[in-house]
């Protein structure tokens, strides 16, 4: 079986995100970007997978600026065989996204393809949803756990309820949450292998997928400052406070 991963180069998520002056978007100048932190689950997953038996060969795909090539070297230093880079600047849509993954499905027929639940820039979390409709195969979304048994992928995934088991045909598409596993840390010799390993260069026209902006971002605003709380020595106190600021108590 052959596992297609998903990854994505974020803003890192030590980094505290800025709104640029005018409003239009985050200022993403000078700042630490990273592999999305639900791809990292998504990868090692994959190389988990692999270790196990059960898939031979993990292609990581990322859509993204020239940059994003160091995201992808990172997923071939943590394990992954080769790496697709679907270069452009625009700023992709989910449904441009999965219409490029589709393409590469189609061409490359893996048995799984996982993807992290959400990016953390946009926590649109629909690409891999979308996927799966393109392609028309089962989906198993927010995975706690995946097992292969056979032809099918058992997913445990996390629900409002507690835990939800589902059992995939494949190929089947998964999105990673984020108990499923910890993510390994590259080592030196293996960050060192990952600069020889393969990475094919595309391009949205390669796959006929038209990237033209759907949506138009109105403004970006920072979120309101928390006004900090304060302390009463009683419940009566407190009563008293709240009919003061016309809450119910």
């Amino acid at each position: 079986m052959k596992a297609l991963v998903c990854v994505k180069r974020v803003i890192d998520y030590n980094v505290k995100p800025r709104v640029k002056a005018d409003g239009t978007g985050v200022d993403l100048a000078n700042v630490k970007m990273s592999m999305n932190p639900f791809d990292e689950i998504a990868v090692e997953e994959a190389i988990r997978l692999k270790e196990k038996g059960v898939v031979t060969e993990i292609v990581a795909v990322s859509v993204g600026p020239q940059k994003a090539q160091e995201t992808l070297r990172t997923a071939l230093a943590m394990g992954a065989d080769r790496a697709i880079l679907v270069m452009t600047d625009d700023e992709m849509e989910p449904l441009a996204v999965a219409k490029i993954v589709k393409a590469i499905a189609d061409e490359e027929a893996p048995g799984i393809i996982i993807t992290g639940k959400q990016a953390i820039d946009d926590d649109n979390n629909q690409v891999g949803q979308m996927i799966a409709a393109l392609l028309g195969r089962p989906q198993g979304t927010f995975a706690n756990e995946i097992t292969v048994e056979g032809d099918a992928i058992v997913v445990k995934r996390e629900v409002d309820g507690g835990l939800e088991t589902v059992k995939l045909a494949a190929p089947a598409i998964v999105t990673t949450d984020l108990r499923l596993n910890e993510p390994r840390y590259a080592s030196l010799p293996n960050i060192m292998k990952a600069k020889n390993k393969p990475m094919a260069q595309k391009t949205p026209a390669d796959y006929g997928v038209d990237t033209t902006p759907r949506l138009k971002t109105l403004k970006v605003v920072e979120p309101p400052v928390r006004v900090a709380g304060i302390k009463v020595p009683d419940v009566d106190a407190l009563v008293a406070k709240l009919k003061e600021m016309g809450i119910p108590a």
